[in-house]
């Protein structure tokens, strides 16, 4: 583009007659010479296409993590067979004081993201890193303050509050029966058929303790 442009200056001042108009012209043209002499050289094709590649593939959300934590860091293992066969500036991670962002380019064809937000307390973006280990990154986050974390961010935590107060109840029986609520709408079918079992024998050991003896 900025080809086009001095070609056309060019062709102008050829047919520029007067001083001041020629003046800007020539000073346009200065100008167009230097922004073309600054450009960064084209890239050969095969960098280009490399480049395209390293990105490729599609992305897959990463789910899967187990987690620990020392009086200074909380740490987030993250499995990824073959990972540590690539670049180092492949696998990218960004803190900021509430939050992580993973992201790994090119593994396998296939670029691997993975994003906490709303930590459960605050962490130093500059004392936070990554360890790239066999098959497995390690991701550093280091604590503000020199406490216990019960869980890794905020949503866990008012998930779990959640729970307790459902099950919290005055009556225990209305704790379990919310316990077993819960248990049969998440399980399987062989859970369902355990649970329903259990209820009918329950409701029945009911049912004759009711029944006066003498009848």
């Amino acid at each position: 583009q900025l080809q086009k442009d001095l070609e056309e200056v060019k062709e102008l001042l050829t047919k520029a007659t007067r001083k001041r108009v020629r003046d800007v012209l020539v000073a346009e043209k200065h100008k167009l010479e230097l922004e073309i002499k600054n450009q960064p050289p084209p890239k050969p094709k095969e960098v280009a296409e490399e480049e395209k590649s390293s990105l490729g593939g599609y992305t897959v959300k990463i789910n899967n993590y187990g987690w620990d934590q020392s009086d200074k860091f909380v740490k987030i293992y993250i499995s990824l067979n073959g990972v540590q066969k690539l670049p180092a500036e492949n696998v990218q991670v960004n803190f900021t004081e509430r939050s992580f962002d993973l992201l790994v380019k090119n593994l396998n064809g296939k670029n691997y993201t993975m994003t906490f937000n709303n930590l459960l307390k605050p962490i130093s973006v500059e004392g936070s890193s990554r360890k790239i280990k066999t098959d497995m990154i390690l991701v550093m986050c280091k604590k503000k303050r020199e406490e216990k974390w019960d869980c890794l961010t905020q949503v866990e935590k008012e998930s779990k509050e959640k729970e307790k107060a459902a099950y919290d109840t005055a009556d225990p029986s209305e704790g379990l029966m919310n316990i077993l609520k819960k248990m049969y709408a998440e399980g399987d079918d062989e859970m369902k058929r355990t649970i329903n079992k259990a209820w009918v024998e329950s409701r029945e050991k009911q049912y004759k303790g009711d029944i006066p003896m003498d009848i």
